[in-house]
């Protein structure tokens, strides 16, 4: 019953959203609620923990004697809810929101309906609409709110009149005949499931068995005045019109002091004959004790938690029924085809014995087989699935003899039943219905007299009326039972028309409601179609190292434009013609992209015919607006191979004291030109002969030592060479060699440190566009921070800037600003290097209790743009994050900060709200990301839940879907080893998030497995136990980890809360050792770069964890010679192959006396769960060599991706980016713990 509980989290947090200004967030808080679906009826949304409360209501709504007697009960009676404040008015606020409720899921056209207005006429918080809570428990207090609401009007006696009835307990004396009576009041009968087979039987058992008062258990008669033998006894006195039966699922096991769930068969009949548990009344007609069965509400889960949903037949034909597609599929005809064998039905016995037997060519299989070929068949063993209900199964077999034949020794049974039944038989024979009901001819989907449906919270799916045995049983079994007296009639007017009886101003109210709602999803429509592009237009541009940089200011240059994405690009260009009225001459549109060097051309939108979204433009794209060939009368490069590399240029500058001193200045250059072309446009800028320089490239970071290029790299490009943004180039004089600064050892430079170096330089820039100003001002390592400051600002000449606007910021190689120096400090205190560099900059400087931090948005820290802040180091976390929301623009309490740990991921969440940042050890330059999310509750863990895409529809437990169910649990080895191997970025795809859980640290990994299995995104997953099913622990998308031991508590399985785990259902139960590793074996196909499917391998390594014993293990496995296997690793994150042999013969003698026994789980291999394994066989394959044709494209692509990421690194630092507006989404809620149910009501007496 947890339904939507999670599904916040479903949504990806957008962490960049440049040039959005919010509108992707606006566009989803104002997405409508979709249409109803084929069937249109309307389901309910759940707020959390309500599909208890759904499954109710629709139920109600489809009783349409109750509807219908609400809908009498007008606003003279029942008040309105514009006057429910009016102190003077009486308005009875449950009953008029459950009419508004009512009339909502009839008239109005949206998929669900909400409750949240009926909930807060209960008076519920987020407990009640958060916890789980029992229907039962729900019906009797419901029905208490209503009869409590509608006192003094005519609907007073609405629940007496339609769901009151009477059981009367007599004891009759055996002696003298006197009878004494007590007579009950019920609204619902509560009848026993623990040890009856069903419904017909418990009833029975209440009101025809006596009991008995003999023996030493007399009782005292009245009349007689003495201990006397005599009878109990109890009788249904008056039937109501609707019976409401609940079933004791639910009991304690007192052995074991625990509560647990009945999950055997109990059977319920559609129609029921209650004359034999009533008192017999003279005249009575047989009518008033035929009931029939209308709803069905339905538990699934264990006795701890659940999911409810109700199968309700549709009295009135007000939904569109259509047949199930395994209903048609099963009475499609197929000519010349013989007979089809008999029906499979995984929860019968008797139907998967025959199905076993149908399937041998004799119609027969010895017995001691039989066990087998049944664990094949449903996947479970007879003992595990049928022996409690059924007995043995060689009992069973004896039990059956007109279907099955035992041989004289009991050794082999025969099927009786002809393989191919004829026409004459029964349906009983040809596993058909049992209770005699004809079957449609193949082919025929009509409608049923009184369809069924599914209500499942907002799914509501047609089903049949064989669909209710199938909740007999099971996990996912009948909870509660509601019949209907069969003499009752529906008029005909009623007869598909969801208007009838609504009242007039309820029905105006619905139309308007419909029309918004149409009117609300055009509006979406357009909206979430609408893309903004950023148009910058070539006229305001200039071409400057490979590289467009704007020559107008933003407003001039830059050109926003909202569009349809589903426009074509013909449509786009005449819009901005439109715009430039000025514009002469052909128009070019080109996808644009920003780099670190400046605004790089990729590729030109020619056809204008293509709509923009197929041309890949989305919200936020660049496009460059041009003539197609030069920008200022120079030609642009334009592609991929021609994007510019930003290259720090370092050469000799004059210094302190005549020493040559090194500056630096970032120049960018095209990636396709060759390094001589550099030669030549450097020698332009200094005013040097060509032959005069030398080009060093940074060969030692150890060391401050140069590599002189030779002449041969001169004629190769700067991506040959792997010059990438950042990358430092040392530009030489021939006649710098003579300075003692720099020393040349064939082709290795060395350069020195000078004789005088105290000084810093200071540089400042007003405006990005304009070049910068540099200060050099002496310096020793006791100078203040603050004198370096002013003298700084005096030799720049920047009067109008004070020292309290401004600060001092040393940058990294990477041109990130680094945070702000103290300024009480001296040089050597602050930590600052002499000869560097200090950026002054527009900002306050630190004082000694503050701290200056980065901090993004989003669960990826390096995707969004980072943003600055500087707070009291006594600020608390909660007063931090609220600062952040306040600059981000965003509002709700949904947020919670991150640390960023050592290697820039996401690490543990800052969860003591109320602690200071210094008490939790954050100091100035570290970075937090604002996450989307609140916390658990503590001791709590909050946990993702994904299932692999290609499994979202691969169990099901439909009969006739066996063999598809065991091909797509055959293939799920392949699919995960598929995932397992793949990119970071296809992995995720292959996921499907389903939802997520929120449950104890205290809980058992059994508890969490249960929990997971009612997760509404997984509604056609079906396991027999939790058994079945396998959790993975994800890392980067990426199955790592197999959670083992069902008994074993969350905590000490070291999860931490988010960490994101994945299912996969299995065809048999597993019970993974600690010691044991599942892998996946690839064995390597002869001659051939690729690779057979891979097969699971459980490995035990609780003897032996060498690489011997698992080549032996492998080769075992595959009947090969030990010495002719050969066996690698594959280590997906590098697309690379890491052959296993022994370490010991890698490492020094010295280190092998030292060295612990040798383990793959160690470094360097750390084998660990889910890891593939590539397997050559020598004898067939000469081919040491275990990388395939797809790695190598991984592993260039991988390459190009570290230089993009380099590049948009550099780029988010040196050019200021635009603030980013992350999505905003409504505030999520917490589970809260369980707490008592209750419905607050008026006083109206």
């Amino acid at each position: 019953m947890f339904g939507d509980l999670f599904e916040e989290d479903a949504v990806a947090f957008v962490g960049d959203c440049k040039g959005s200004n919010g509108k992707k967030s606006r566009v989803k808080d104002a997405e409508p609620p979709p249409p109803r679906g084929a069937v249109t009826l309307s389901g309910i949304k759940n707020q959390g923990g309500t599909c208890y409360l759904n499954s109710l209501l629709q139920t109600l709504l489809f009783t349409p004697e109750f509807r219908e007697a609400l809908f009498s009960l007008g606003p003279e009676e029942l008040g309105t809810l514009s006057d429910r404040d009016k102190p003077e008015t009486t308005v009875r606020v449950i009953p008029l929101e459950l009419q508004r409720l009512f009339a909502r899921l009839l008239l109005v056209d949206q998929q669900a309906a909400s409750t949240s207005d009926l909930t807060d006429s209960f008076g519920w918080s987020s407990n009640e609409e958060m916890s789980q809570h029992d229907v039962q428990e729900l019906n009797r207090i419901l029905f208490s709110a209503l009869e409590s609401s509608l006192v003094g009007t005519s609907g007073s006696d609405l629940i007496n009149r339609l769901y009151h009835g009477t059981v009367v307990n007599q004891i009759v004396c055996r002696e003298c005949g006197n009878t004494s009576e007590r007579q009950e009041d019920f609204l619902d009968l509560t009848v026993a499931v623990k040890g009856v087979s069903g419904l017909e039987e418990a009833l029975w058992s209440m009101f025809v068995e006596e009991e008995l008062f003999e023996g030493n258990n007399l009782y005292r008669c009245g009349a007689c005045s003495k201990l006397v033998t005599a009878a109990k006894s109890a009788k249904l006195r008056k039937l109501p019109p609707f019976l409401t039966v609940s079933l004791l699922r639910f009991n304690f096991d007192f052995a074991r002091c625990e509560r647990y769930k009945e999950m055997g068969s109990y059977a319920f009949p559609i129609r029921i004959d209650l004359r034999p548990f009533c008192e017999q009344v003279a005249g009575a007609a047989d009518s008033d004790y035929e009931y029939e069965l209308f709803s069905v509400i339905i538990h699934k889960g264990g006795c701890y938690g659940g999911h409810y949903h109700v199968y309700i037949k549709d009295l009135d034909r007000l939904g569109r029924w259509q047949a199930p597609e395994e209903e048609i599929k099963s009475k499609v005809p197929v000519s010349g085809v013989r007979a089809p064998d008999p029906i499979l039905e995984m929860g019968d016995p008797l139907s998967v014995l025959k199905a076993i037997l149908a399937q041998e060519a004799s119609l027969s299989v010895r017995v001691d087989q039989l066990g087998q070929k049944v664990m094949e068949t449903v996947g479970v063993s007879w003992n595990k699935r049928f022996r409690k209900s059924h007995g043995p199964v060689c009992k069973f077999l004896q039990q059956h003899p007109t279907v099955f034949l035992l041989d004289s020794d009991g050794s082999r049974v025969h099927l009786k039943q002809s393989r191919a039944p004829s026409p004459e038989q029964g349906p009983q024979e040809r596993g058909g219905q049992g209770d005699g009901t004809p079957e449609e001819p193949a082919g025929s989907h009509s409608t049923p007299p009184h369809p069924w449906f599914d209500f499942n919270d907002s799914s509501v799916q047609p089903i049949t009326e064989r669909d209710m045995e199938k909740q007999f049983q099971g996990k996912e079994s009948a909870y509660m039972l509601f019949y209907r007296r069969a003499g009752l009639q529906r008029p005909e007017e009623a007869r598909g028309n969801p208007r009838y009886k609504v009242p007039e101003h309820l029905l105006e109210e619905a139309e308007a409601e419909s029309r918004e709602l149409q009117r609300k999803r055009a509006e979406f429509d357009s909206v979430s179609n609408t893309v903004e592009l950023r148009l910058h237009l070539g006229p305001h541009y200039r071409l400057q190292h490979g590289a467009l940089h704007p020559a107008s200011p933003p407003q001039d240059s830059l050109l926003r434009l909202a569009f349809d994405r589903r426009k074509s690009v013909g449509d786009l260009r005449q819009a901005v013609y439109q715009l430039q009225d000025s514009w002469e001459g052909d128009m070019a549109l080109t996808v644009a992209k920003s780099l670190p060097a400046g605004l790089h051309l990729y590729d030109t939108l020619t056809d204008d015919q293509q709509s923009l979204h197929s041309s890949g433009l989305v919200d936020g794209s660049d496009l460059f607006v041009w003539n197609g060939r030069e920008v200022c009368g120079e030609p642009v490069r334009v592609g991929a191979e021609s994007q510019p590399v930003l290259l720090s240029i370092v050469c000799p500058a004059g210094g302190v004291g005549g020493e040559a001193l090194l500056s630096e200045t970032p120049q960018g250059f095209p990636a396709d030109c060759r390094l001589g072309e550099v030669c030549v446009e450097l020698a332009r800028q200094t005013g040097s002969e060509l032959g005069e320089l030398l080009l060093c490239r940074w060969e030692e970071k150890q060391s401050p030592r140069w590599r002189v290029y030779p002449p041969a790299d001169l004629h190769k490009t700067l991506s040959q060479l792997t010059l990438c943004d950042g990358d430092t180039l040392l530009v030489l004089h021939s006649q710098a060699l003579d300075c003692s600064l720099f020393t040349r050892s064939g082709d290795m430079v060395t350069v020195g440190t000078p004789s005088d170096c105290s000084w810093l330089q200071v540089e400042y820039s007003s405006h990005p566009q304009e070049g910068s100003r540099v200060a050099t001002v002496p310096a020793e390592g006791d100078t203040l921070l603050s004198e370096i400051k002013q003298k700084a600002i005096e030799e720049l000449q920047l009067l109008d800037l004070a020292g309290s606007d401004c600060c001092l910021r040393p940058m990294d190689r990477n041109w990130k600003l680094l945070p702000p120096v103290r300024e009480d400090v001296s040089v050597r205190e602050g930590g600052v290097k002499l000869t560097s560099t200090l950026f002054l900059c527009p900002s306050p400087p630190l004082t000694n209790t503050q701290l200056f931090l980065y901090y993004t948005m989003g669960s990826d820290p390096q995707a969004g743009p980072e943003m600055e802040l500087v707070v009291e180091e006594s600020t608390t976390v909660r007063e931090c994050l609220k600062q952040m929301l306040e600059v981000a623009g965003l509002e709700g309490e949904c947020w919670h900060l991150r640390k960023v740990d050592w290697c820039y991921e996401l690490g543990d969440p800052l969860s003591e709200e109320d602690a200071s940042l210094a008490e939790l050890q954050v100091s100035s330059g570290d970075t937090l990301v604002l996450t989307e999310g609140r916390l658990p509750p503590k001791g709590f863990l909050k946990l993702p839940v994904w299932l692999f895409a290609s499994l979202r529809n691969g169990v099901h437990s439909e009969t006739g879907r066996d063999r598809e169910k065991e091909t797509e649990l055959n293939n799920i080895t392949e699919q995960i080893c598929e995932h397992s191997i793949s990119t970071v970025e296809s992995s995720e795809a292959a996921l499907q998030y389903v939802g997520g859980v929120e449950i104890s640290g205290e809980a058992t990994l059994e508890d969490l497995k249960t929990q997971v299995l009612t997760l509404p995104g997984l509604p056609d997953l079906w396991v027999p136990s939790p058994g079945f099913l396998r959790v993975w622990v994800l890392e980067s998308k990426r199955p790592c980890r197999i959670l083992r031991g069902n008994q074993l508590h969350i905590n000490s399985l070291k999860l931490g809360s988010g960490t994101e785990i994945a299912i996969q259902p299995l065809a048999k139960e597993e019970n993974l050792g600690l010691q044991e590793l599942l892998l996946y074996l690839q064995v390597g196909v002869p001659g051939e770069r690729q690779y057979y499917p891979a097969e699971e391998l459980v490995w035990d390594t609780s003897k032996d964890s060498s690489s011997r014993a698992l080549r032996q293990a492998i080769a075992s496995h595959y009947s090969l010679p030990p010495d002719k296997t050969l066996i690698a690793k594959y280590c997906p994150d590098k697309s690379h192959w890491m052959p296993i042999s022994s370490w010991s013969q890698q490492v020094s003698r010295k280190k092998k006396k030292k060295r612990q026994p040798e383990s793959l789980q160690g470094a360097p291999f750390h084998l660990r769960d889910g890891d593939l394994i590539g397997i050559k066989n020598l004898l067939i394959d000469s081919n040491r060599d275990f990388s395939t044709e797809r790695d190598n494209a991984e592993k260039e692509k991988l390459r190009r991706e570290a230089e993009d990421k380099k590049k948009s690194r550099g780029q988010g630092v040196r050019f200021q980016s635009e603030e980013a507006v992350a999505d905003k989404k409504p505030p999520a809620r917490n589970r809260r713990p369980e707490v008592p149910l209750s419905i607050n009501v008026g006083v109206f007496r």
